[in-house]
């Protein structure tokens, strides 16, 4: 801080400003409020310090910035030449969370890492893993331990955090041209810790069935977000596949392709992947590459006069050859609950995701999914699902959010909130960038959270 300008705790600020969720903010210089919009909340950030820098300039002095977003209040100091700097200590937030928000996370002293669903919800054990598991299990006869391969990798030191990418700490470093580094705030640990999570190693191809009865209980975009931040983070190798018994809506929300075939048509020609020389990329005549978001799409039949379905042999079928060439596959199903292939899904499936919109019909939908669940023999499974509840419009039903959040979390290993988002109501092909920061920030605490049951 320049020893010219006082501290913000001693000054009243010049100029104050808040930043939105929802890529918007504002800036009161003067008593006169400034609207600031941009395509996400670094940009409303970077948008706040350029008006901010011009009223320094016309000032031709130094000016007290004081910010408030989430995560608390921050003090700045914005020089003429455009050089920002801090003003004071951080204030951090401390408001009550909404009933619509996964409770907060705690940090727990273990000797060994901390699995992520662990951090969202610390009542809850998740399945301990470990990626040399064998290596690490002592034998019943040994008399005293001797390290091992598994020590040593695990004696390494901790990466190096890295200077801030996001809030203000990382605008902070980008307008000082790294001048200015601090820390990433407790928000980005989180999200790194939520990405070295979706990153882990699998012990071989896993399947991730989601689930809910109900029609409109956000099953098919579930599907799409979970597979695309499996493909972004883990760079490719995922399939988001539709296992609805007759029409699903996934083929309509995936990105098109130069062809219109589906899981009919692959069944059909299963036989020329039945050998050591196929590959990957004959499947390109199947699925739906989605670009950027690197996954693909399996659409199930989309024809409204077809008389073919998909039943429990052909979705084991399906199932045998695609875990030959995809490393995480993420299933949508159906509505019916009695249809073999449904039945045959959850069979394989390593991880079950409940989904529900918050409200009563889907949340129903979800509870009975759960007695329906358990009383075929799948307790076991139903106690290390993840639910995802997601928010249905900009203002959730609090009251009906706590009602789901403690009925769930009574029955699955942790529960996960997701936000609404405009840009998926429209119910058209999902585009990853058009989402907002918060969304795509939710959706990867979501898949962290399933990637631990893995």
């Amino acid at each position: 801080m320049s020893p010219n300008v006082p501290a913000l705790a001693n000054t009243p600020a010049d100029i104050v400003a808040t930043v939105q969720t929802d890529t918007t903010g504002e800036v009161t210089i003067d008593g006169s409020p400034h609207r600031v919009t941009s395509a996400d909340e670094a940009g409303v950030r970077e948008e706040i310090i350029g008006i901010v820098v011009e009223t320094a300039r016309r000032r031709g002095q130094s000016v007290l910035l004081q910010v408030s977003d989430e995560q608390g209040d921050w003090p700045l100091t914005v020089h003429p030449n455009g050089r920002v700097e801090s003003a004071g200590p951080v204030v951090v937030a401390d408001r009550p969370k909404p009933a619509s928000t996964a409770p907060v996370p705690v940090v727990i002293p273990l000797e060994g890492p901390i699995p992520f669903a662990t951090l969202m919800q610390p009542t809850v054990a998740a399945p301990p893993t470990a990626l040399f598991e064998s290596l690490v299990t002592p034998a019943a006869d040994s008399a005293s331990a001797v390290p091992n391969l598994a020590d040593f990798l695990s004696s390494r030191p901790p990466s190096p955090a890295g200077p801030a990418a996001l809030g203000w700490q990382g605008a902070l470093r980008r307008l000082s041209g790294g001048f200015v580094s601090p820390t990433p705030s407790p928000a980005e640990q989180r999200h790194r810790t939520a990405i070295a999570a979706v990153q882990r190693s699998l012990n071989g191809p896993r399947t991730i069935v989601v689930l809910n009865p109900k029609g409109g209980a956000h099953k098919t975009t579930a599907t799409l977000l979970i597979a695309a931040t499996f493909g972004i983070y883990r760079g490719g190798y995922t399939l988001a596949w539709d296992n609805n018994e007759t029409m699903g809506t996934l083929g309509v929300r995936a990105q098109a392709a130069r062809h219109t075939n589906t899981a009919v048509d692959l069944l059909r020609d299963l036989d020329r992947f039945g050998d050591a020389r196929s590959r990957v990329g004959d499947l390109d005549n199947y699925v739906r590459s989605q670009g950027d978001a690197q996954f693909d799409a399996l659409a199930s039949d989309l024809d409204p006069a077809g008389a073919a379905s998909i039943d429990d042999d052909a979705f084991r079928k399906l199932h045998a050859t695609l875990s030959r060439f995809y490393r995480v596959l993420v299933i949508d199903t159906g509505n019916n609950m009695r249809a073999s292939n449904w039945e045959a899904a959850v069979d394989t499936a390593d991880q079950l995701v409940i989904v529900s919109t918050i409200r009563e019909d889907t949340g129903y939908g979800a509870a009975s999914l759960i007695d329906g669940l358990r009383q075929k023999g799948h307790a076991d499974k139903v106690a290390k699902a993840v639910t995802v509840l997601a928010s249905p419009s900009k203002t959730a039903d609090e009251q009906l959010s706590k009602r789901l959040h403690d009925h769930f979390r009574q029955l699955t290993r942790t529960v996960v909130d997701v936000p609404y988002d405009a840009s998926l109501v429209g119910g058209g092909p999902l585009k990853i960038d058009a989402l907002a920061p918060r969304t795509r920030a939710a959706w990867v605490e979501a898949t962290a959270a399933i990637a631990e049951g893995l």
